[in-house]
């Protein structure tokens, strides 16, 4: 049994508002190894953390994050609508999460949100980022969009990079043959010991994502997964760590 990875699903979701800072620090306070956090662009091409292409479920704002400017979008309340408690949390920018991640260890899977909206250009905004921070060694770049994954690849060939799967097609141990990229990204609910194996016997990492109560923790973690993604981490570490004193 290999240590089995918890990544906080943009941040700890579960229990604080996603993709804010207050998010990911928990996540670091309650020792995930990880956190999974969504990238787009603003107006005036600036990095911005947030899972929507609108801002109008998790923000004060309204609209499309893309025909807002930076500026505009730092006065957003991305904390209130979760709870009172976050009034006034900021929506981060890419390089927020990078300086606070100096002051800490944590592995960072960043999610190109392109599988709804073209971002020009926003694969090697987000490449120069890493490089001018030195998180080479501490980024998985991953996407539902695999022609961004593509991109990645030959702008940056030494970034670790996943494909992200909703639902499986059934020519995907094809596309993973064919794509040979390092991780392996599936909903839970599609993953089976049988399809886990044809992945890591191609060499992937495998990192379903998002699984909240025990059942689903256990089930992921009996086919030995590298990670699993949650939005409840802390609970998912307990889940984990007395599981495995019994197995």
């Amino acid at each position: 049994m290999q240590s089995i990875k918890i990544f906080a699903h943009r941040g700890s979701k579960g229990t604080h508002p996603e993709n804010t800072m207050a998010a990911f620090q928990k996540a670091a306070e309650i020792g995930a190894e990880g956190i999974e956090f969504d990238v787009h662009l603003s107006s005036d091409g600036e990095l911005v953390i947030i899972h929507d292409e609108t801002l109008d479920r998790t923000t004060s704002l309204t609209g499309y994050v893309k025909d807002h400017s930076a500026q505009m979008l730092k006065t957003a309340d991305a904390g209130g609508k979760f709870s009172k408690k976050f009034l006034g949390e900021p929506i981060p920018f890419l390089t927020d999460v990078f300086d606070w991640a100096r002051g800490n260890a944590l592995l960072m899977n960043i999610e190109i949100k392109t599988d709804k909206l073209a971002y020009e250009g926003i694969e090697q905004k987000i490449i120069d980022a890493i490089r001018q921070y030195r998180m080479e060694s501490r980024v998985v770049l991953s996407s539902f969009n695999h022609e961004s994954i593509e991109k990645a690849k030959v702008l940056a060939p030494e970034l670790e990079r996943a494909l992200l799967f909703e639902g499986l097609p059934d020519n995907f141990e094809e596309i993973l043959s064919e794509k040979m990229e390092s991780g392996f990204h599936p909903d839970k609910n599609s993953l089976t010991e049988a399809i886990a194996e044809a992945a890591k016997k191609l060499g992937y990492k495998i990192r379903p994502w998002v699984a909240n109560d025990e059942t689903d923790i256990i089930k992921l973690a009996k086919m030995d997964v590298d990670v699993i993604m949650t939005d409840f981490p802390e609970k998912a570490i307990k889940i984990l760590k007395a599981w495995k004193a019994t197995s």
